[in-house]
C-alpha cells in the first residue's frame, strides 16, 4: 500500500509538472479523465481481448499505462481540492484503507475483487467516462498488473522527473539530446531506478541529480 510519504511526493510532483505546463491548469478545465479514459483503452488492447484472432498479453505496457492513468488520476484529484495537496493525500490515503471492493456504476454494483483484470480495465474506463475513478479499483488493477505499490511509485517518479529534466533542457525548443552515450534517455533512467532506494526521502531529487550527472554537458 502507498505510504504518507509516496503519497505527498507524488501529488507534488504532479502539482508541479502541471504547473510547468500551465501555471492556471487548475482552472484551465482541461480533461484529465478522458486522458484516462483513453489511457484504460490502450491498456485493455495491450492486454487483448479479440476472440476471433491469437493474442498475447503485454505486461510492461500495461503497467505503463497504468503509470500514465495515475498522472491523469491524481491531477483530477488535486482539482477537487482546490489544489490543496495534503487534503488530495488524506483522500487517498482514507480511500485505501477502505476494505470496500464494490463500486456502483450505471446501476449495477460490480465486485472487482471477484472480476478478471480485462473486466476491471473495461470497468475503469467506464468510470473514467463518467469523470469518476475509484482509488481502490485502480490499485486492485495494480495488483492484477503484478505491480506493488511501491513498483508504482518507482515508476511514476522515474517517468515525472524524465519530464521535468527533458523540459529543463531545451524539450519544448528542440534543443534536448534524447541520446547520450549510445543510449536513450529512457534506459539511462531504468538503470537510475534499478541503483537507487526508491524509500529514501529524496528518491525524487536524487532520480534527477543522477540524470543530471549522465547528461552531456
Amino acid at each position: 500500500m502507498l505510504n504518507a510519504q509516496q503519497l505527498a511526493t507524488m501529488l507534488d510532483l504532479q502539482h508541479k509538472m502541471n504547473t510547468k505546463v500551465n501555471p492556471q491548469w487548475l482552472t484551465a478545465g482541461y480533461g484529465f479523465m478522458r486522458a484516462a479514459m483513453v489511457e484504460s483503452v490502450e491498456a485493455i488492447e495491450h492486454h487483448g481481448w479479440k476472440w476471433w484472432k491469437a493474442q498475447t498479453k503485454d505486461l510492461p505496457q500495461l503497467q505503463m499505462e497504468c503509470v500514465d492513468i495515475w498522472h491523469f488520476a491524481l491531477s483530477h484529484i488535486i482539482i477537487q481540492y482546490n489544489g490543496d495537496i495534503s487534503a488530495s493525500a488524506s483522500t487517498i490515503a482514507e480511500q485505501l484503507q477502505s476494505p470496500q471492493s464494490q463500486v456502483l456504476f450505471d446501476g449495477t454494483e460490480y465486485d472487482y475483487r471477484q472480476q478478471h483484470l480485462l473486466d476491471n480495465l473495461e470497468l475503469m474506463t467506464g468510470l473514467c467516462a463518467a469523470k469518476r475513478f475509484d482509488v481502490t479499483l485502480f490499485m486492485h488493477i495494480i495488483a492484477q498488473c503484478e505491480m506493488s505499490s511501491d513498483e508504482l511509485f518507482r515508476q511514476y517518479v522515474g517517468k515525472n522527473i524524465l519530464n521535468f529534466f527533458r523540459q529543463d533542457h531545451g524539450y519544448k525548443e528542440g534543443s534536448y539530446i534524447k541520446e547520450w552515450q549510445g543510449q536513450e534517455d529512457n534506459e539511462h533512467l531504468v538503470e537510475i531506478l534499478d541503483a537507487l532506494d526508491p524509500t529514501r526521502v529524496d528518491y525524487a531529487d536524487a532520480v534527477y541529480a543522477q540524470l543530471a550527472s549522465r547528461y552531456p554537458s
